[in-house]
């Protein structure tokens, strides 16, 4: 992948949608080598094509979600490691924007990370803080352990909080997941009794998806960006729960 081509593919990610004239200008070349330069893109499956258009993946692969929104996402990560006090034990869970806060708590001698994720666990090979990757179902795509040798690992551990990621929410539905199995974790994880903390950019907000992961009320925080439309804002405040929101380099 070269160059051009890499910043074709981070802009699709960041605007979910450019067509091949909007490319062509941003880039300086045709729109015939922007065409090609797509076709290639799209044959290593890192984005897919419609007519005269270019659209990101619905990926469960960490890194290729991660690149989606990344500055947003590493400040919501920092922000919700300033949560995290030294000695605690805390449960992260899938997803691109946990990642990025299992990296930054990686940093800390004195935390303990308890993760379904082996994404997660591999990120902190030489990381100072303790790791605990529990056992069950190696989901390939997402790289995470799913099924109930998980849910027996999840009882047998404590954690303070919980940070979880999230793949939709409306009001009428809650917060929702694309895959049952990995719903069904933090079903578990909620039934620990212990803070849950989303942890999710804007951009899942007013979407819905097959699998609930149960009311706003299970959770007693959520922490994400300034996209966040005020509705959305008020119909969790009002359900009880606590929203941060964080900008790219400030908190308010």
């Amino acid at each position: 992948m070269n160059s051009r081509q890499q910043l074709i593919l981070q802009t699709v990610i960041d605007k979910g949608r450019m067509s091949v004239a909007d490319l062509a200008r941003m880039t300086g070349v045709s729109e015939v080598t922007i065409r090609q330069d797509l076709n290639t893109l799209e044959k290593h499956s890192y984005l897919h094509r419609m007519h005269g258009f270019a659209v990101p993946l619905d990926s469960d692969d960490v890194e290729t979600r991660m690149m989606n929104n990344y500055t947003v996402k590493r400040s919501l990560a920092e922000f919700a490691a300033g949560l995290v006090n030294p000695g605690e034990t805390v449960f992260i869970e899938n997803g691109s924007s946990n990642a990025l806060l299992a990296r930054k708590l990686g940093e800390q001698r004195e935390i303990t990370i308890i993760t379904v994720s082996s994404y997660i666990a591999h990120l902190l090979k030489d990381a100072q803080c303790e790791v605990i990757l529990l056992g069950g179902v190696y989901q390939k795509k997402s790289e995470s352990m799913v099924g109930p040798l998980t849910h027996k690992c999840i009882q047998q551990v404590d954690f303070s909080k919980a940070f979880i990621g999230i793949d939709g929410w409306q009001p009428e539905t809650g917060f929702t997941g694309r895959d049952k199995l990995r719903t069904d974790v933090v079903k578990a994880v909620l039934e620990k009794g212990s803070e849950a903390i989303v942890l999710t950019d804007s951009s899942k907000f007013g979407v819905a998806h097959p699998w609930s992961l149960g009311p706003a009320e299970r959770f007693q925080r959520v922490i994400t960006d300034s996209n966040l439309s005020a509705e959305a804002h008020l119909q969790l405040q009002h359900a009880g729960t606590l929203v941060d929101i964080v900008d790219a380099g400030s908190i308010r």
